[in-house]
């Protein structure tokens, strides 16, 4: 590692007041407040007893909290992307005081402030990362995060709970997760509050001393304190790493509180002026995406199959109840207390997904599952990044939830109907990878069932459910419209399972142009890799 250049480091100007570069703070000027870019062990350097005179403070806060409040509105009114301020550093640094401000200075009700504790019971039941994905704030809102992402992954590193190789898989997880917020428009800011050994210790002293604050000081505290030096050097690590132009670190040095209140203050107002200065649809980062290459043999996954498959009625009922039983068991099997199903249905129109999700159901107590089904984002989920509507119906532990439809749509329906970018749907097969890695991690066994059938046989199907009157309504239009589109639908459909096909979430290709056949391959291959999972087989 090598010695602090500060050469290295980016400023930001407070005193001249210069623009922000759209994708992160990277103007040089004086030292208020550092975009990390260099060697961990800056925090020294930034510790140079910046100040403001309680005069210069009042001759500064009411243009300034006069223009956040008009920032605010205009995001508002704007409403294509959300403003995330993370708040993370050193314990007595002023990070309540300045969140206080900020609410106090912009209007309250569209932020959204979140104090991120010990995990409760609902959320050490699901992946760790869907507490902040709940937290998120909707385009047009401002969400403060107190803690966040990072604060796991550093204290257990700090306290020896977790390796090396543990931080570094964290770190990239994150670096992943925020490109991802970026991409999809938000603008994400955070804010690092430090102080030196010395400061801390004549702080928490301060609050301890005064009965009024006296109870803001935990053991806790001090013990965090007596790792000062080790949690400075893992953070400070953390934060070299994940300082990006589209996430950046901004240090803010915590010991004179009208200061770093209009540090941050003007930060802020910077970045959502530079933001809102672009032309609307223009906020998310452009990546550049490499082509999808049609395979030299024109030969697709879904051409493998043979869709002649089919099985008697009498060995389909007989079947069916024997996988269903064993279904119901592997429920009250030990171990499923401390795992989740997570069934994921998709497949082309008139393919027998409900029928399929039925026969599960049917085996299941109704208190242990839920059935989601995904049709068109609504208003409230398009607010958000494209996962955070999946992530929010996850099951914990004990639990099943089975999505009729999924985060596939993005490479499916989204991908032929250009409903989103190329950018989008090809970065969309990392990022499902990445969410069901997790869920996995967590405990989740994640099964993809993809249910094929043939034109001629989704022909007659449709044209049957024309004829019989209680299946009229699952005919629509669209279906219709889908069907003009079969070979489209079929690449998009191949290429999403070669590559999103995984140890930890493989899909099943079902041949699904006879419903028995379709309904026993299904049960069948949940049930042994449920089995496989719970028995460590898997």
């Amino acid at each position: 590692m090598a010695v602090v250049n500060s050469e290295r480091l980016n400023r930001y100007s407070l005193a001249e007041r210069k623009p922000l570069d759209p994708g992160g703070f990277t103007q040089p000027g004086r030292d208020d407040c550092i975009f990390l870019q260099g060697d961990p062990r800056m925090f020294e350097s930034a510790e140079i007893g910046h100040k403001l005179s309680k005069g210069e403070y009042k001759a500064i806060e009411p243009k300034l909290r006069t223009d956040l409040l008009e920032a605010q509105v205009k995001l508002s009114q704007r409403g294509d992307f959300p403003v995330i301020i993370l708040i993370s550093g050193v314990r007595g640094a002023g990070k309540g005081e300045t969140v206080n401000l900020l609410n106090e200075w912009m209007d309250p009700r569209h932020i959204r402030t979140i104090a991120f504790d010990t995990p409760t019971d609902e959320e050490r039941a699901r992946p760790p990362m869907w507490r902040y994905w709940r937290a998120l704030p909707p385009k047009g809102k401002i969400g403060i995060l107190f803690g966040s992402w990072y604060t796991a992954p550093i204290i257990d590193r700090v306290f020896k709970m977790s390796k090396k190789r543990d931080l570094a898989k964290s770190i990239e997880r994150i670096r992943q997760f925020e490109a991802m917020l970026a991409q999809d428009g938000a603008l994400i800011i955070k804010f690092w509050f430090h102080l030196s050994e010395t400061a801390q210790k004549k702080r928490l002293k301060a609050l301890q001393a005064d009965p009024k604050t006296r109870w803001r000081v935990t053991d806790r505290d001090w013990s965090f304190f007596k790792h000062y030096r080790r949690f400075t050097d893992i953070s400070g690590e953390v934060l070299e790493e994940t300082s990006t132009a589209h996430a950046p670190w901004l240090v803010v040095e915590g010991s004179d509180p009208e200061y770093r209140a209009v540090m941050v203050g003007k930060v802020l107002l910077e970045a959502m002026n530079k933001r809102l200065a672009m032309p609307k649809g223009e906020a998310a980062v452009k990546i550049a995406t490499p082509p999808l290459v049609e395979p030299v043999d024109h030969l697709h996954t879904l051409d493998t199959l043979n869709l002649k498959q089919s099985v008697p009625k009498e060995k389909y009922e007989a079947e069916i109840a024997k996988l269903q039983a064993r279904i119901g068991k592997l429920t009250r099997h030990p171990k499923f207390a401390e795992r989740s199903i997570i069934c994921a249905f998709e497949g082309m129109d008139a393919a027998g997904k409900g029928g399929a999700i039925r026969r599960i159901a049917g085996s299941l107590d109704a208190r242990l599952y839920n059935i989601i089904p995904v049709a068109a984002p609504t208003d409230e989920e398009r607010a958000q990044s494209y996962l955070w509507r999946f992530w929010r119906h996850l099951p914990g532990k004990g639990r099943i939830t089975i999505y009729d439809r999924s985060w596939y749509g993005r490479v499916l329906v989204e991908r032929v109907e250009k409903f989103c970018s190329e950018a989008d749907w090809m970065r969309a097969y990392g990022e499902i990878n990445e969410f069901e890695e997790e869920i996995a991690e967590a405990g989740g066994i994640v099964t993809k069932f993809w249910l094929q059938i043939s034109p001629e046989e989704q022909l007659r199907r449709f044209k049957e459910r024309e004829k019989i009157k209680h299946k009229n309504f699952k005919i629509t239009p669209e279906d219709w419209r889908n069907r003009d589109k079969w070979d489209a639908y079929q690449r998009a459909a191949s290429d999403m399972i070669e590559r999103t096909h995984t140890k930890h979430a493989p899909w099943v290709m079902v041949e699904a142009n006879d419903k028995y056949f379709a309904r026993v391959k299904i049960l069948k291959e949940l049930v042994e890799r449920v089995e496989a999972q719970l028995e460590g087989r898997g």
